[in-house]
């Protein structure tokens, strides 16, 4: 097994083992058919809504009729509408995305507990979401000169709508929840709300444990392995 990691990857949020997450298996998971199925079935579907367009051809998709089988007989699921059914699909598709860990190097168990972390990576996630611009052009915000941040790694989320970046922390700050604020401050996106109407911020993300759902790399903006892998 490849001795080079600085993080932890799991199969889904649900199970798996939290195990290293060497160049290899990291990039498996961003090329998969599996990931890139989840996404794109999650954005067509939400696109399809959003347009007014007919949803009849996604009661054909094999993971639709699956999913709906296991939920019969739950009255609350069959009550939805069609709509309501397929978004509740998408959502348990996404749930079932490969996670990174990028704040944890190490757990002293294979478990994804606050209690059983051993080394932190260095690395910490920002999360913004349902913003009214492209994400991409917040990225490039990450791109000017004198930017006092280093991202290694930067994708689109598999909603469309948000942006996720991978930024090596700065101790001098603080922990977690302080790199997260000056961040969002230098990103200039403190206080502002989305489509939605609530922050675009997730302030969740101030957990070491927190996963990040893996992207396509067709939605990736930026990487840079050596230093993603690399103290």
């Amino acid at each position: 097994m490849e001795q080079n990691y600085r993080f932890c990857y799991q199969e889904n949020q649900y199970w798996g083992e939290c195990m290293p997450c060497t160049p290899t298996l990291f990039n498996h998971a961003i090329d998969s058919q599996d990931v890139a199925y989840k996404i794109g079935m999650r954005q067509a579907v939400e696109k399809a809504i959003r347009d007014g367009q007919p949803l009849d051809s996604f009661t054909m998709e094999k993971e639709f009729v699956r999913f709906c089988t296991k939920k019969q007989g739950e009255k609350s699921f069959e009550d939805l509408t069609l709509a309501e059914k397929l978004l509740q699909w998408t959502n348990s598709l996404k749930n079932l995305l490969p996670c990174f860990i990028f704040a944890v190097k190490d757990f002293e168990s294979t478990r994804r507990k606050q209690p059983e972390i051993q080394h932190l990576s260095g690395l910490f996630m920002f999360d913004a979401d349902h913003l009214l611009c492209a994400p991409y052009e917040i990225f490039k915000r990450t791109q000017v000169p004198g930017f006092p941040w280093k991202v290694p790694f930067a994708h689109n989320t598999s909603s469309g709508h948000g942006l996720r970046l991978v930024c090596e922390a700065r101790p001098e700050l603080g922990n977690i929840a302080d790199n997260q604020i000056c961040l969002a401050r230098d990103l200039g996106l403190m206080g502002m709300k989305g489509s939605t109407g609530k922050p675009v911020v997730d302030d969740s993300c101030i957990d070491a444990t927190r996963i990040s759902y893996c992207p396509r790399r067709e939605d990736i903006y930026y990487i840079d392995e050596n230093k993603l892998f690399n103290f």
